[in-house]
C-alpha cells in the first residue's frame, strides 16, 4: 500500500453512498450482498449503485462474484486493513504511547474471537 493507493480508497470512501455501501458490505462479510439488494436497502437506483461499487472496486476496497444473475460483493477487508496500517505506520514515531488509544478503542469491536 502507497500512498496514491490509500488517496484513491479514501476518495472512494468520501462520498455517503459510497461509504453507507461499503458498510454494509462489511457487515455482510463473508456472504456479500447481491447489487440490487443493497440498491434496495439505500434506496438508490441500481444503476447509480452499480457506478458506486465500480468506484469501490477500482479503490481495492470491494469484490464481486457473478452468482447466477446476481453479482454479489464483498467488502475487501485486508485492502482496508492495509489503508489503516498506511495511516498509522508512522503515528507513533518511537512513542506507542500516541497510538494506545486508538488501538484501545478498537479493541472491545474487533476483538478475535476465541
Amino acid at each position: 500500500m502507497d500512498a496514491s493507493d490509500t488517496i484513491d480508497a479514501l476518495a472512494a470512501l468520501a462520498q455517503p453512498t459510497r461509504l453507507e455501501a461499503f458498510r454494509q458490505l462489511a457487515a455482510a462479510e463473508p456472504d456479500g450482498i447481491a447489487a440490487g439488494d443493497l440498491a434496495r436497502r439505500l434506496e438508490v437506483p441500481q444503476n447509480t449503485m452499480s457506478a458506486h461499487l465500480a468506484i469501490l472496486a477500482r479503490a481495492g476496497l470491494a469484490t464481486s462474484d457473478r452468482r447466477g444473475r446476481s453479482i454479489i460483493y464483498r467488502a475487501d477487508l485486508p485492502a482496508l486493513r492495509q489503508v489503516l496500517l498506511f495511516l498509522l505506520q508512522d503515528c507513533c514515531d518511537g512513542r506507542p504511547e500516541i497510538c494506545a488509544p486508538l488501538i484501545a478503542e478498537l479493541s472491545p469491536c474487533c476483538a478475535p474471537s476465541e
